[in-house]
């Protein structure tokens, strides 16, 4: 159905600045200093010049790209003198095996070439999915600047048996006098650790096992144990829901791990039938994005309406506030009732009564999405016991203490209390993969490795098991944190012999280990009981007056958040992740205040624009509790009016690059581990902050039609086709005074496609939830470089692949607005009304392939080209810097490279250090300065797909083709694959009722298609 929402991109572009305007001229905002390289423009008129020189020249000025590109550097190979017998020269291994920092689980897959590992992928026999920050991971393995490369005692080398004789010598000290000694971890969902760390304390009996997690969701894990009698999470079987409403839970994102995969297979158009999710929220996060229906209120109204809801849906009058909300809460508990046992809530808000009243709510629906059988067993800290070791430390209870990839000195709080307390402790010793701030406050600092160099095993959720093994050797003098707890408590066992031993005896029932260590998971069924029969008797009562008490509405409230690039920030020092764009705000390498335009308006802040495309912000003081940090505000379309939103991870200082020290320590903020904090003060400070934010510098430049989207009832009732009223209308044009099909006029003759392999991609813009895993799995296989914030900042990043975040409003309001004659303070109040609570719909947008592309027409010197397979193709040695591909690309996906990203120490990422490129994939060139690159449609992975099958005798099997975002992809919103090979899933997308291709009117012809956008208005 034809629609009249506008689609915008940012505030500036809402209210129709003319620098956005402006921008949306221009692909490249900076022109290249040509003076420096070639002379004035009088010298060169009067000069006679080759025709080489001229193309320098008139080829918008890139002389000293196009010298660049000519002449690249020499690296010289070494060849094997004894080749491993495991290792095949350009051939890739892959090894299936687990992540598990301590904020992050995954069952993954790595890949290797030359006993490298360079990329990570889903395990999907596994149900594994990966992140951002999974994906990114296999680059912390080459962090050679902060990793741990020995073991030390105060700063000086010790060799691991001195070590291991003085540390064991003061335990047994300890043991004997009966003096405290305290073991403090992430969580590790790991059985045989565990079963470690319990014949570790019966070694010595005066030692305690502490769970510490930075982001805690220890109020969901009591609520649980207070239900069901143990320590765990709940599980969402989503993929069956009716009706989803969430309060502050950003599942999609870290709530609980995300739930992203089962949240996307519950939401398929084609069966006809959709899950309804409706998300209550402060901030503007990944699944308030993709809801169906985003109600906006304050943190406080949060929690007031979680009670209001559970009275109308039990009856029982509790304790509560009204919310301007209310009237939609009602609308939400007929919805719940009417999907019962299919309808499920959860609640982001750590605290354990509002947990609790979660749980009832759903023990009225008799819900069985709540799963209390497969249970997670992540985020197992306990925050409160943490803080009673700060106590205890202070005191002088503590004797030793005995720190496992953590760092309170950090991420605590109260980290500088933490950080003193640690003076009246006599043994300290940190078990680390990489330095940071509680390792250096430590007198042992004993290196431990990486996940990718280790053995080891997971249990993340009740029986399903995984298996962790070592990719590459140790690339430091590190040792196992197993091993090392081993030797401490007296085994002589290696932990490798351990853990065969564990999993023969404990977890495989007679199954091999061998295939389980193949497949690096193994499944044991669990006994199945229904909910109810597992929940605990709980005065919900006193429970919604205890929440109520603490639930101290203000003026201004607080909503402590993790970013999807940087999560905790254990990952800080990873360039990859500082680069990548926020899904939501598109701003990369910084943390900031979100903040509604109402809210800014009376507050006086604000996010000019730059003639370069560059946005600037004003600096808040923020202060709760008597603390306070100084942080820049975004004006973030969405927000609740009273509230504002920071992400924590950010700020970390110590053994960091100092590119990578950006963004504002927000932990400070987070006292008693609560999401929420109340009785915030913001006071305006002086100074501009400069941000680096590409959301205005890709401008749609007034073309509405790029996205597409329709109610799940239109989607079932209408015809997608139907010229008056079809939501899936194809481009039409005038020709001989007729309307006729756009694709019915073209000024090129067809060729041939049928003949061989024809490439295609699908996107479902239904499926992709934003969350960016294909970026960063897009750089690791193709070399993309990072280019760092200044030159994200004016525009020149240089993603292969990026993810479009567009807002909708009606138009209505902005139109009526200028119609009634309403002006200055009057119109902006208008257009807050667009930017308070607007729709927002990803899209992943990256070279188009387009059959008839208009890059390949104007090159002057043929470097962009056609290919038979579909893709269009870079010879990077031909390619001189015009930049006409780009100027003539419309949908704006061609990057240049304007310097030499690899062995420059202006962009001390890492291609230029020797541990960083060791993460390269050597099947793509890394690219010189001045020449123009984009996606390949990852053009490597197709050839050896085919020379795999050309190698073994047979033809390519259904589906084999993949690319590095689809691969990546963990709800298979992207699909790839041969549109001639017609069993091939892509080739039923090509003509699927909700396929389109973007700018189709264009006549451009992309292998890039898209699929409608489909919303469940919960009309159908």
């Amino acid at each position: 159905m034809a629609s009249n929402k506008k689609y915008w991109k940012s505030v500036e572009e809402l209210k129709g600045s003319s620098v956005v305007e402006t921008l949306g001229k221009n692909e490249f905002v900076e022109n290249i200093p040509t003076d420096d390289f070639l002379g004035d423009k009088e010298t060169l008129e009067n000069s006679s010049t080759s025709r080489r020189d001229f193309l320098k020249y008139v080829g918008f000025t890139t002389a000293a790209a196009s010298l660049a590109a000519c002449e690249g550097p020499v690296i010289k190979s070494i060849p094997y003198v004894v080749k491993p017998n495991d290792i095949i020269a350009g051939v890739a291994d892959w090894y299936a095996t687990s992540m598990a920092d301590g904020f992050d689980f995954a069952n993954v897959l790595v890949k290797t070439r030359e006993g490298r590992p360079i990329q990570i992928m889903p395990n999907k026999e596994a149900n594994g999915t990966t992140s951002a920050r999974v994906q990114a991971a296999v680059l912390s393995l080459y962090d050679e600047k902060l990793r741990l490369k020995e073991p030390t005692k105060n700063g000086d080398a010790i060799s691991w048996s001195d070590a291991d004789k003085e540390i064991g010598q003061k335990l047994n000290d300890f043991k004997i006098a009966d003096k405290k000694v305290v073991l403090l971890t992430g969580t590790m969902a790991s059985p045989s650790t565990d079963k470690i760390v319990g014949e570790f304390l019966a070694t010595y009996p005066n030692a305690k096992h502490v769970i510490y997690d930075a982001i805690s969701e220890a109020a969901a894990a009591d609520a649980f144990e207070t239900m069901f009698g143990r320590r765990a999470l709940p599980n969402y079987k989503l993929e069956n829901a009716e009706t989803i409403v969430s309060f502050g839970a950003d599942f999609l994102g870290d709530f609980h791990g995300g739930f992203e995969k089962a949240y996307i297979n519950g939401r398929k158009p084609e069966t006809g039938k959709m899950s309804y999710h409706v998300q209550i929220e402060s901030n503007m996060s990944l699944s308030g994005a993709n809801a169906d229906r985003r109600l906006v209120a304050k943190p406080s109204d949060v929690v007031f309406a979680l009670l209001n809801l559970y009275k109308e849906i039990t009856g029982v009058s509790v304790t509560s506030n009204a919310t301007p909300i209310d009237s939609e809460i009602k609308k939400l508990a007929k919805a719940l009732k009417k999907a019962g046992s299919n309808g499920v809530v959860m609640t982001g808000v750590n605290d354990v009564n509002a947990q609790l009243i979660s749980l009832a709510i759903n023990k009225a629906l008799n819900s069985t999405i709540l799963d209390s059988n497969n249970s997670l067993n992540i985020r197992q800290g306990n925050f409160e016991e943490v803080q009673s070791l700060v106590s205890d430390m202070k005191s002088g209870q503590v004797g030793g203490i005995l720190t496992i990839n953590v760092d309170p000195s950090y991420s605590l709080p109260n980290a500088t209390e933490f950080t003193e307390a640690l003076k009246n402790v006599d043994l300290k010793v940190a078990l680390s993969v990489e330095n940071n701030e509680t390792v250096n406050a430590m007198e042992y600092a004993l290196p431990a490795p990486h996940f990718l160099e280790s053995w080891g095993d997971t249990e993340f959720s009740e029986g399903n098991f995984g298996l962790v093994q070592p990719t590459i050797q140790p690339l430091f003098k590190t040792r196992q944190i197993q091993d090392t707890l081993l030797k401490w408590s007296g085994s002589s066992t290696s932990y490798y012999d351990f853990l065969k031993s564990f999993w023969s005896t404990d977890v495989l029932d007679g199954a091999s280990w061998n295939k389980a260590l193949h497949n690096g998971f193994y499944t044991r069924t669990i006994s199945t009981t229904n909910i109810i029969e597992g929940l605990k008797e709980v005065s919900i009562t006193d429970v919604a007056t205890k929440l109520k008490k603490s639930t101290t509405a203000s003026a201004m409230e607080l909503n402590l958040y993790t970013k999807t690039g940087l999560g905790d920030g254990k990952q800080a020092n990873n360039p990859w992740l500082q680069e990548f764009p926020d899904p939501i705000t598109r701003a990369s390498w910084d943390n900031y205040l979100t903040m509604s335009m109402a809210d800014a308006r009376d507050l006086g802040f604000s996010n000019p624009v730059k003639d370069n495309g560059a946005i600037n912000g004003d600096y808040a003081k923020v202060t709760i509790n008597g603390v306070d940090v100084v942080v820049p505000v975004m004006v973030q379309p969405g927000q609740a009016k009273g509230s504002v939103g920071l992400s924590l991870g950010f700020g970390k200082t110590f053994g960091l690059k100092e590119e990578m020290q950006v963004g504002v320590n927000a932990y400070p903020l987070y006292k008693g581990g609560n999401n929420i904090q109340y009785n915030v003060v913001i006071e305006k400070v002086s100074g501009t902050h400069k941000f680096a934010c590409t959301q205005v510098q890709k401008t749609i430049a007034g073309r509405h039609d790029i996205l597409k989207v329709a109610t799940l009832k239109e989607y079932n009732t209408v015809a997608p086709k139907d010229h008056h009223h079809g939501w899936n209308k194809p481009a039409y044009v005038s020709y001989d005074h007729k309307e006729v099909e756009a694709k019915t006029i073209d000024l090129w003759d067809e060729h041939n496609r049928e003949v061989g392999h024809h490439f295609n991609l699908s996107i479902d813009l239904t499926s992709c939830t934003g969350c960016g895993a294909c970026v960063v799995a897009c750089h690791a296989e193709n070399n993309v470089p990072v280019v760092g914030k200044n030159e994200v900042r004016v525009g020149r990043d240089m993603h292969w692949l990026r993810i479009d975040r567009y807002y909708s409003s009606e138009v209505e309001t902005r139109e009526e607005a200028k119609e009634m004659g309403l002006s200055g303070g009057d119109l902006y109040r208008a257009l807050e009304t667009e930017a308070e609570n607007p729709e927002v719909t990803f899209q992943p947008m990256m070279c188009q392939h387009c059959n008839h592309a208009p890059c390949e027409t104007v090159c002057p010197v043929a470097a962009t080209s056609h290919g038979r397979q579909g893709q269009n193709q870079m010879a990077y040695n031909r390619c001189v810097g015009t930049r006409y591909c780009a100027n003539n690309c419309p949908y704006r996906v061609r990057r240049f490279n304007w310097f030499n990203y690899s062995n420059n120490n202006e962009f001390d990422f890492n291609m230029n250090n020797e541990y960083g490129k060791m993460v390269l994939n050597p099947d793509v060139v890394v690219r010189s300065r001045g020449v123009m690159e984009k996606c390949s449609m990852c053009i490597q992975m197709s050839q050896a797909t085919i020379l795999k099958a050309k190698k073994e005798g047979r033809k390519v099997n259904v589906d084999e083709f993949e690319t590095a975002c689809s691969s990546a992809c963990t709800t298979g919103a992207m699909v790839f694959g041969d549109v001639n090979n017609k069993e091939d899933q892509v080739a039923a997308l090509a003509e699927d009722k909700r396929a389109y291709n973007v700018l189709d009117y264009l006549q451009t012809k992309p292998n890039v298609i898209y699929q409608v956008k489909v919303r469940n208005t919960n009309q159908a």
